[in-house]
């Protein structure tokens, strides 16, 4: 298997260290894109996510696989429909949390799988990125030609410094989606105690190792 589930954030969690005045990106922030148009790749569209999108969404994370990897609280339609709505009224870039997209193939319009971006919370400069493909399709580099398209927009459109992605330590095939766009790897760290000690991987791109 190619392509990952989830390359996902951890509800609450910010970096481990601050950035100092004195850092290189320290205060520089991002832009907002008011006017966003779909990001076309070979094989892939990425649009803005509609509520119409809720049953095929809802259907791929609540396969037990996918829902294992990811950190959603809610996979049924109704929830998914919920963020989504939420999410409609935030521009990419815009600072309080995620705007989400949904992956179409180019042929025939099959969603697919969706992506994500969020400024990460104290960090001017950095923004955070998430992605699930549907288990369909997995394997097929769908979200290599996705996130690769969508990290390219963070660090192009809206101007971002640092790109920055969370997984599960056990979730390889999105350690190698992240990998192969360029990003390495800068944490691994324990959440949670006892029978529920989960290992995150956080991984970083930084505009200037383009």
């Amino acid at each position: 298997m190619d392509d990952g589930g989830m390359a996902c954030t951890i509800p609450g969690r910010t970096t481990t260290k601050a950035r100092e005045p004195g850092d290189r990106y320290a205060w520089r922030s991002m832009r907002v894109d008011p006017d966003f148009e779909p990001l076309v790749t070979e094989r892939l569209l990425l649009r803005r996510s509609r509520p119409e999108d809720a049953e095929t969404i809802s259907s791929y994370r609540s396969d037990p696989e996918v829902f294992r990897q990811q950190g959603w609280e809610r996979t049924d339609p109704e929830g998914v429909r919920t963020d989504i709505v939420e999410m409609s009224g935030r521009e990419p870039g815009e600072p309080g949390g995620w705007v989400q997209f949904s992956v179409e193939e180019r042929e025939g319009a099959r969603l697919v799988g969706d992506v994500g971006l969020s400024p990460a919370e104290g960090e001017p400069g950095v923004i955070k990125v998430g992605y699930t493909m549907a288990p369909a399709v997995q394997g097929r580099g769908y979200a290599t030609e996705a996130v690769g398209a969508l990290v390219a927009y963070a660090l192009g459109t809206l101007e971002a410094d640092v790109v920055r992605a969370y997984a599960s330590a056990e979730n390889l095939p999105s350690h190698r989606v992240a990998e192969k766009i360029g990003m390495r790897l800068v944490e691994r760290f324990g959440r949670g105690h006892g029978d529920q000690r989960r290992f995150v991987v956080r991984y970083e791109l930084n505009r200037d190792d383009r």
